[in-house]
């Protein structure tokens, strides 16, 4: 990652810190905690779901948390002069509170770990997950300033999954790839938050000319996406396993119905903070406890 921007200063209206007096919390702050919490949470989640051992289980959760916070600390440093420019108060590399170069280096240390963690859930899964980091980081260097900014979230919330059903072949050699319901339910949910994500930064991003998707089609049109694509995803994770709808999966229907139709409507103050993606997060997290509930549908191979 380039280096150019060690001499940025802090913008004007800012509350500057003596540089590189954030510690270990502002480099934490730095690497998207809440993001990157959330998406190792779904995997913890989905890990139960497909019967992870406990040792499994835990590495191949290590090495997903290893992985989000190397695209974290990425995305912050490769943003750092646009967060500048835009005075961001919450980003610790514009107000002077971390170090780009401990911001770099922390980067490359959990992307490092990431590769062994992920080798150490056997080779096939080890490489899908490493992709699914590469296609996260391909979105970081190029993809976010294109309109196909939504496609390394599709790639890499779809094989999931498979990292996990494909993690648990070093217990039981008759396990595989996931069912398609399965991945197709995460990368619905991948591209939503895509878009919910987009949302508290989109006018940043346009006077940045960073031009993705999202960007591209403008606040409300994104917020109806998200919802939309979260809609999908719940629908599918309620309809695609064998047997009977569950009394759950009517209920979480119904909510992420209502809230489909309800989200392009929202009030401007809430479409344009950072409750879009959390809810589409709290929505994710809805629909890995209906596949833990519903743990015995997984059937791979």
């Amino acid at each position: 990652m380039t280096t150019a921007d060690e001499g940025a200063t802090v913008p004007a209206g800012a509350t500057a810190r003596r540089p590189g007096r954030g510690g270990f919390l502002g480099v934490l702050k730095a690497g998207h905690p809440v993001p990157a919490a959330g998406v190792t949470l779904l995997t913890a989640l989905l890990a139960a779901a497909v019967g992870l051992g406990p040792v499994a289980g835990t590495t191949a959760v290590a090495a997903v948390a290893a992985g989000q916070l190397s695209i974290g600390w990425c995305n912050d440093r490769l943003d750092m002069r646009r967060d500048v420019a835009a005075a961001r108060l919450d980003k610790p590399l514009a107000t002077g509170e971390v170090r780009p170069g401990a911001v770099t280096a922390a980067a490359c240390a959990a992307l490092l770990a990431c590769v062994p963690l992920s080798l150490a859930c056997g080779a096939r899964a080890g490489w899908v997950h490493v992709g699914c980091v590469a296609a996260a980081w391909s979105y970081n260097l190029w993809l976010k300033h294109t309109p196909a900014s939504w496609l390394p979230y599709t790639v890499a919330f779809g094989l999931l999954p498979a990292f996990l059903t494909l993690t648990s072949t070093l217990t039981s050699p008759s396990a595989g790839w996931p069912p398609v319901w399965l991945t197709a339910a995460a990368a619905l949910l991948g591209t939503s938050a895509h878009f919910a994500n987009a949302l508290p930064d989109i006018d940043e991003d346009i006077a940045g000319g960073v031009l993705g998707l999202p960007q591209r089609l403008g606040r409300r049109a994104s917020i109806a996406m998200a919802a939309a694509l979260a809609f999908a995803s719940c629908t599918v994770v309620t309809l695609g396993p064998p047997g009977p709808v569950t009394l759950a999966g009517r209920l979480l229907l119904g909510v992420t119905l209502a809230l489909c139709l309800a989200a392009p409507a929202a009030p401007p103050a809430l479409a344009r903070g950072r409750m879009p993606f959390l809810m589409i997060l709290a929505l994710a997290a809805a629909d890995a406890v209906l596949l833990v509930l519903a743990g015995h549908t997984l059937a791979v191979g």
